[in-house]
């Protein structure tokens, strides 16, 4: 790796709006309170999660146990039941669903309270989609990309899992407008999840490499390293600097970090540092904007 390689960070690299405020709630109430726990991993970001325990705060599955006196609810949110049953609780609850997925869960309610047949354009098998059909009625179809679409009824009503792509809504919507008489579409695509990914594309076309920073279990990085490959750039997703090789950076005159939106700052500017150590710099008019930045004393 030569000496005049350039470093490329993505502005919107990093914690969303809802991440921050999931995670400073987790870290406020580990000062304040004991025995704290979260119901399950509060974001999809395992060195966070390390953190967090770290001051005391264990992500559990189980809401019953006798040794809670504090549990907060995840980013992602959970199926009706169990806040159902969380109100029925003796210990604190504290609520840190990001507001545009309570956003989507309302939308999804007042859908099937409207007699439409809800739609949602997402990943079954993630803990927000698994939140939304408790919401959506019981014939709440699921689908994703690549999915055949079932058979529906006349009258449809979508929603959207907050971290999907515009480029799924578009596609499954134009397949279901050729089978259904009348849709109903909440686009509840947070808008820094499209913002990111279009920051990301246009950087991707700039640079001859492409660093994903980010839990390998989190749909939205995951999403962004899927983008870089599409595209035909060498990518790479890592979840901290440690996983940097030198070798890689073999003929690469500048190189792109972007990372998703359960990403740290700490561990982007770790990532950042590393390639410096090897020979990288940040380029004239591309402000390195995490060399000076202070972060919270918790998370660095």
């Amino acid at each position: 790796m030569g000496n005049d390689v350039k470093i490329m960070t993505a502005k919107r690299a990093g914690f969303c709006f809802g991440v921050k405020r999931a995670v400073d709630m987790a870290f406020n109430t580990a000062q304040s309170s004991s025995n704290v726990y979260t119901l399950g991993p509060i974001i999809h970001n395992p060195q966070v999660i390390e953190r967090l325990r770290s001051e005391g705060v264990e992500p559990i599955s189980n809401i019953n146990g006798d040794n809670i006196r504090v549990l907060i609810i995840r980013t992602h949110g959970v199926p009706r039941d169990v806040l159902d049953k969380l109100d029925r609780k003796k210990y604190k609850v504290i609520d840190a669903t990001c507001p545009f997925v309570k956003k989507a869960q309302q939308y999804a309610k007042l859908l099937k309270e409207a007699g439409y047949q809800v739609v949602i354009i997402g990943d079954k098998e993630h803990p927000e989609v698994k939140g939304l059909v408790s919401y959506a009625g019981e014939d709440v179809i699921v689908i994703n990309r690549g999915e055949t679409l079932p058979k529906l009824r006349n009258k449809v009503g979508v929603v959207v899992q907050t971290t999907q792509p515009l480029s799924l809504l578009k596609e499954i919507m134009l397949e279901m407008l050729e089978h259904v008489k009348e849709v109903k579409v909440y686009n509840t695509i947070c808008n820094s999840t499209a913002l990111r990914l279009k920051e990301t594309k246009e950087m991707a076309k700039a640079v001859d490499m492409v660093l994903v920073v980010g839990g390998k279990n989190s749909a939205n990085t995951t999403q962004l390293a899927h983008l870089c490959t599409s595209m035909s750039v060498p990518t790479y997703h890592i979840e901290t600097s440690s996983e940097i090789r030198e070798s890689w950076f073999s003929r690469v005159h500048s190189v792109g970090i972007t990372a998703g939106a359960s990403t740290p700052d700490w561990i982007i500017k770790e990532v950042e540092e590393r390639i410096r150590d090897i020979g990288g710099r940040a380029p004239n008019g591309y402000p390195d904007k995490r060399r000076n930045k202070r972060t919270r004393k918790t998370l660095c």
